[in-house]
């Protein structure tokens, strides 16, 4: 059986190299090419015509929906889908444009075999029917994996030099990738976190209060202190931490920071 040749979109570079390396472990799998951001998942599908492709949804330009919804559009034969992100939300959406699976982030080995498995079926048939694989059935196993999966957590481990200190969710003012390290802010405690990548750390934080209003940064959206604009309509915030520390707005988030605080 030839290998399964693979495409991982992810606009961040940690994220990235996480599941490509899960992936090289498998004997049957080859990655022929990565993506950051919506359209270079567009030219990589039409340069390399990949057997599946691992989209992330929450992408500068175009998410993955639009990825996806983009390559049923062609003529050709579209690549099996599997969406991976921390957002359990989108789950539904997710088998509306027919992804073969959704995996959350941190991946487990587990589920991505199951994953591949699925997404080999599909590319094996040349008529491949969405029906053959009930919407209830698949609908049950995502009810499972996010039980097991979407336990948000009261407390956060912060290390600050040698020691892990214990802050509460409500505490964090905001998380910014940095160096390759995720570094958190509160108003007693700066230090790092052990998640790997900001929508790991995102995905066990109250999405109502937590907002990732640029690719870099996690922000408390009760602990701004001043809304500053800033260039083309943008805005930066100045948080509520002792260096009153100035975040920047992306393009993307502006929209929904001006509906949500009626600007």
């Amino acid at each position: 059986m030839s290998a399964l040749r693979v495409i991982v979109v992810d606009d961040e570079q940690l994220a990235r190299n996480e599941l490509c390396y899960q992936l090289e472990q498998l004997d049957d799998v080859e990655i022929v090419a990565q993506a950051g951001n919506g359209l270079e998942a567009l030219e990589a599908t039409e340069r390399h015509e990949p057997d599946l492709v691992f989209l992330d949804i929450q992408m500068p330009g175009l998410n993955g929906f639009e990825v996806a919804r983009r390559l049923l559009e062609r003529p050709e034969r579209s690549p099996a889908l599997v969406f991976v992100t921390a957002f359990d939300e989108h789950a539904i959406q997710a088998f509306e444009v027919n992804a073969v699976d959704y995996l959350l982030k941190p991946v487990d080995a587990d589920r991505l075999e199951q994953a591949l498995v699925r997404a080999r079926r599909r590319v094996r048939s040349e008529h491949p029917d969405p029906a053959a694989d009930p919407l209830r059935d698949q609908l049950e196993r995502l009810t499972k994996m996010v039980a097991d999966r979407q336990v948000r957590r009261d407390q956060v481990a912060v290390k600050v030099g040698d020691r892990f200190l214990l802050v509460q969710a409500e505490e964090i003012i905001f998380a910014s990738l940095a160096d390759e390290s995720i570094n958190i802010v509160t108003g007693q405690v700066v230090g790092t976190s052990n998640y790997r990548t900001l929508d790991e750390l995102q995905a066990r934080l109250d999405p109502d209060t937590f907002w990732r209003v640029h690719r870099s940064h996690l922000v408390n959206i009760n602990k701004i202190k001043e809304i500053v604009p800033w260039f083309s309509r943008n805005y930066i915030l100045r948080m509520k931490d002792a260096k009153s520390t100035e975040i920047p707005v992306s393009r993307s988030q502006t929209k929904r920071l001006r509906e949500y605080l009626k600007l």
